[in-house]
């Protein structure tokens, strides 16, 4: 093999994309990891490091929709309301009305994604800021939310329900689903045109227009594809809880938006990875399992996650800084 096709052959090689492109917060991942082993003898531990990849699995698959929105130069705040709103229906119709859980899971499916695209319709087709109207349909399906539960948690869902929250043969099935949300999604965004059109309209959507994409149509599914994954994370959490909660979903957007953003996903849009995604979710997880182990307060542990979020943005704004002024 000659010396050029051995740096193809590297060059080509997605592991080492991944490291290349995320080798800042993956450093400061494995500080953490360093820093609460130290800390605390039992953060390594098998067991503790499956219940990490099992909490942060709910807040993974919302934040790769989220990945999907931003890149296009957008904003959700409605996915922690839509995450509410759909697992709430889910347990309504399966014990209320004791519908089987494969068609509970249908309907709520069904009602994220046509969420989503609502979202999507009012920001494209009226040209209303994402964040007042995210804001806006998040106030309101909170209301659902409760009009629905009448304020009170539902539980008792039925075994075959059960089963996504569960282990099979030792492997958790929240981490499969997980898992599969990651591949599909990266399949859209680096194997279909779709993906580069993405990318395009968050760049520059004017130019994305003049160039024949249809922007409207790819911001509505960017909407709709957030609110199918915090569908998706809806069913792990009822699952996991065998309960569904009004409260539910609370602060996921926000955890989200951090998630991407210490990914290294630019806020401006056409710019990042779900794979610096995924490693943010991974260390907002460590953070708070390493600090729930070391007993540090709640309020404390939002504070040191906020500092996180900004610490990132003000090194996302810096290093688009100094890439213009390379350019």
């Amino acid at each position: 093999m000659t010396m050029e096709q051995k740096k193809k052959a590297k060059s080509n090689n997605p592991i080492l994309g991944i490291i290349k492109h995320n080798w800042g917060i993956l450093l400061a991942l494995v500080g953490l990891f360093i820093l609460f082993s130290v800390i605390s003898p039992t953060f390594l531990q098998v067991k503790n490091l499956s219940n990490i990849l099992q909490q942060i699995s709910m807040l993974c698959v919302c934040s790769v929709g989220m990945t999907f929105v931003i890149l296009a130069g957008g904003i959700d705040l409605s996915v922690g309301a839509i995450l509410g709103m759909t697992g709430g229906i889910m347990a309504y119709m399966m014990t209320a009305t004791s519908m089987p859980f494969g068609f509970a899971i249908l309907i709520g499916i069904i009602t994220g994604i046509l969420t989503g695209m609502l979202n999507g319709v009012m920001i494209t087709y009226f040209t209303l800021p994402p964040f007042i109207i995210t804001l806006a349909s998040s106030q309101i399906i909170r209301g659902i939310v409760y009009l629905l539960t009448k304020g009170q948690s539902i539980y008792g869902f039925p075994d075959g329900f059960r089963m996504l929250g569960r282990d099979i043969h030792g492997v958790p099935v929240p981490v499969l689903l997980m898992i599969a949300v990651i591949a599909i999604s990266a399949f859209l965004l680096y194997k279909t045109k779709y993906g580069r059109y993405i990318y395009a309209i968050g760049g520059n959507g004017q130019a994305s227009y003049l160039s024949g994409i249809n922007v409207r149509a790819m911001t509505i599914f960017v909407y709709a594809y957030a609110g199918l994954t915090a569908t998706i994370a809806a069913i792990i959490m009822n699952a996991r809880l065998n309960a569904a909660a009004p409260t539910a979903g609370q602060n996921y957007e926000l955890n989200s938006i951090a998630a991407v953003v210490i990914g290294g996903t630019s806020m401006a849009g056409g710019e990042g990875k779900i794979s610096g995604t995924i490693i943010g979710v991974l260390i907002i997880g460590v953070i708070n399992n390493g600090m729930n182990l070391m007993n540090v307060s709640q309020g404390l542990q939002m504070v040191i996650l906020g500092a996180v979020m900004i610490l990132a943005v003000v090194l996302d704004m810096l290093r688009r800084k100094s890439e213009k002024k390379k350019h």
